[in-house]
């Protein structure tokens, strides 16, 4: 069946050319229409209270996100004016300022100390904006845009939506940049690995085209994260390399059988890689698929794409790259060149007399490199990923020192408690530790405040029918241990008087964040070395294969977590979540490759332990090298050059774990063969000694 499919394809190569070339088209188009979602918080469950709040907030008070607004060294009348542009900016709901709870020739001063403290310090007076739609919104960005040109220098502009903006400004610029320094580097590894310098560029342009449509088809989900959209293009090239590499070799060795028939032997080369590229693939696309088994649903963002871009990548091997190989094949024979790398028989060597030694480096290497990877420090805070230099940064950082203010909660109030209960309640809340300031309406007409200062239309903008809005000003960071016990402690109060009533805003999503990721982190790692054990098990129908090789690469993603332990390094909190399935899905190809060739020559070929290890390592090494160092190229340059820390982070540890699952399968996964050879046979079916 494969090799009539195989006939087919290079009988109707042209054909094939021309739909691939004509399908670029509608794949652009629809790549140009995708939307990319810039706000992680977003994918949040829908059903916890924080997401609930942030609906109620656009449906009753016709406002999503918000941000505080600084002006230095104006006097009020120049503030009023940049208040009036910014109301007039499409996008902003409402500003609220403390003209918004007395007229402006009233002096500051006859305010309470605790409302003039939220608006003033020194010549610096803050506001809030509120925006009609949520943070991430197109229209929310557009805003914050058009409200930095119509301010100075001396105004700053604070909060989620001024970092997801300026999110969205980096990750714009540097997209493409990624892909060139991913195809430049990988080239580099190609060109010293295969031994034709023109066959690199091919691979490039069959793999990049694969790229074009699965970003391209993603215009049918409706939208994907940023983050999905910058990994996806640099891990597809990594993980499908391979299928090109392999599909290569095969017609290589395909030409010298067949007399050089190159239509012949390329029809036997898509017969044997459908088989093996097919099974490989598995592997890869059940690690990505663990992704999708996270309540965080970026996971399910990232894996849906990813598994779409490596099933594209195996249809597009055994249909666009074998027509492409025969068109160029004059140009591949005419620029070929001795292989650069070496062929690494050495390292068998190495393994077979010294395996016992390697056995106690196993050990040795393990303990600390669990202890590191339980011990990584973690960080949840998302305007950390961006540089310091940028305005949101730089804004946050001002409002800090000036207000003191770390994080802000919003409270949402049953609109039928009392104007006495809620303002026991707020007063309540100002009395937990680390809250500077509690305001809303009801804390507005304390009875210390003359009640003709206080507008109608604070009402309008602090209640709605159904609910009451009022604002925590927090000394506390995001996502520190004291604001989640604070959230805690504000909960406690508001369930005391108002059982309807919600904590919501940024502090409180990522406070959610944390729980969630902590336990989707468990399932992730449950569900992908459940799948590849399986995977392992029926391919190789025994039992202790799929505990050797899985407790291999473990060992490799337990290592790359301790770098980062080990090198003071604090990494995004998506990085641990992500990148032990990525790494094992990816990588865990290495050993099943040698895993091959070790039960074929001890079985089909009744080789002895020593010189099947030995062969299955040293025929194994140069195609896992070739694949680590791909792997390595396609990310390491994005990790370096990305000044987007949730990305730049993720890519190192991408490309790191790679290289070290290399050298892990090399030097560990022959000698287990060593040492557990009669283990091995004895719970496998089929793998008796000739």
């Amino acid at each position: 069946m494969n090799l009539k499919l195989g006939k087919w394809i290079v009988k109707h190569r042209m054909l094939i050319l021309i739909f691939y070339v004509l399908l670029i088209i509608p794949s652009v188009i629809g790549y140009a229409n995708t939307r990319i979602n810039y706000d992680i918080l977003s994918y949040l469950p829908s059903d916890i209270e924080t997401m609930k709040g942030q609906d109620i907030l656009v449906d009753e008070f016709g406002s999503g996100g918000f941000s505080f607004f600084l002006i230095e060294g104006m006097d009020d009348k120049e503030v009023v004016k940049i208040k009036e542009k910014i109301e007039k900016v499409d996008g902003v709901s409402k500003v609220i300022w403390y003209d918004s709870i007395a007229d402006i020739t009233i002096p500051k001063e006859l305010l309470p100390e605790k409302i003039y403290d939220v608006f003033n310090n020194g010549d610096c007076t803050k506001m809030i904006i509120m925006y009609d739609k949520t943070t991430s919104d197109d229209k929310t960005m557009d805003a914050v845009t058009k409200i930095r040109k119509i301010t100075g220098k001396e105004c700053f502009l604070c909060g989620m939506s001024a970092v997801v903006t300026d999110t969205k400004i980096i990750a714009n610029k540097e997209t493409i940049a990624y892909v060139i320094i991913a195809a430049i580097l990988t080239l580099i590894v190609l060109g010293i690995a295969m031994d034709s310098f023109i066959i690199p560029i091919i691979f490039l342009s069959s793999i990049g085209m694969a790229i074009v449509y699965n970003l391209g088809s993603n215009v049918f989900v409706g939208e994907i994260s940023y983050i999905t959209k910058a990994l996806a293009a640099v891990l597809q090239l990594g993980v499908t390399m391979d299928y090109s590499i392999f599909l290569y070799h095969s017609f290589k060795e395909m030409k010298g059988k067949y007399e050089n028939d190159s239509n012949r032997a390329m029809a036997h080369a898509i017969s044997n890689t459908i088989s093996s590229v097919t099974a490989s693939s598995i592997t890869t696309i059940a690690g990505f698929m663990a992704l999708m088994f996270m309540s965080f649903t970026l996971g399910l963002d990232i894996g849906f794409v990813m598994i779409k871009g490596v099933v594209i990548g195996v249809i597009e091997c055994v249909t666009l790259l074998p027509a492409m190989i025969l068109l160029f094949e004059k140009a591949i024979i005419k620029r070929t060149h001795k292989t650069i790398l070496p062929d690494f028989k050495g390292i068998a060597k190495i393994v077979t007399n010294h395996y016992l030694i390697l056995l106690v480096l196993f050990i040795v290497l393990l303990v600390p490199a669990i202890y590191g990877n339980n011990h990584v420090d973690v960080y949840y805070n998302l305007d950390e990923t961006i540089p310091e230099t940028y305005e949101s940064r730089a804004a946050n950082v001002k409002l800090n020192e000036l207000f003191e203010t770390n994080s802000t909660h919003m409270l949402l109030i049953d609109s039928n408690l009392s104007s006495k209960d809620t303002y026991k309640m707020l007063k309540e809340m100002e009395d937990i530790k680390g809250v500077s300031t509690v305001l809303g309406y009801d804390s507005l007409v304390d009875p210390s405040i003359p009640e003709e200062l206080i507008p109608d239309k604070i009402k309008n903008e602090l209640q709605s029918d159904k609910w009451k809005l009022a604002f925590v000003f927090s000394d506390y960071k995001v996502a520190s241990d004291e604001v989640n016990n604070q959230i805690d402690e504000l909960n406690e109060v508001m369930d005391k008087y108002d059982s309807k009533g919600m904590v919501i805003g940024e502090a409180s999503c990522t406070k959610d964040l944390i729980d969630i990721t902590d336990r989707d982190f468990k399932i992730v790692s449950v569900v992908s070395i459940g799948a590849i054990f399986l995977i392992i098990l029926f391919t190789f129908k025994s039992i202790s294969l799929p505990v050797i090789l899985v407790a291999v690469i473990e060992l490799a993603i337990f290592i790359n977590m301790a770098v980062s332990y080990y090198t003071g390094t604090t990494i995004p909190f998506i990085s641990s979540v992500v990148i032990g399935t990525i790494q094992l899905g990816a990588t865990v190809d290495y050993a099943i490759l040698m895993t091959t060739r070790y039960k074929k020559e001890r079985t089909e070929r009744g080789k002895s332990k020593k010189e099947a290890v030995k062969i299955a390592s040293s025929t194994s090494a140069q195609s896992i090298v070739v694949s680590g160092l791909s792997f390595c190229a396609a990310t390491i340059g994005v990790a370096l050059y990305s000044k987007i820390d949730m990305i730049s982070s993720l890519c190192m540890m991408i490309s790191r774990g790679a290289i070290i699952s290399m050298f892990c399968v090399l030097l560990f996964l022959p000698t287990m063969f060593m040492i557990f050879d009669g283990v091995v046979r004895h719970t496998s079916l089929g793998f008796k000694e000739v």
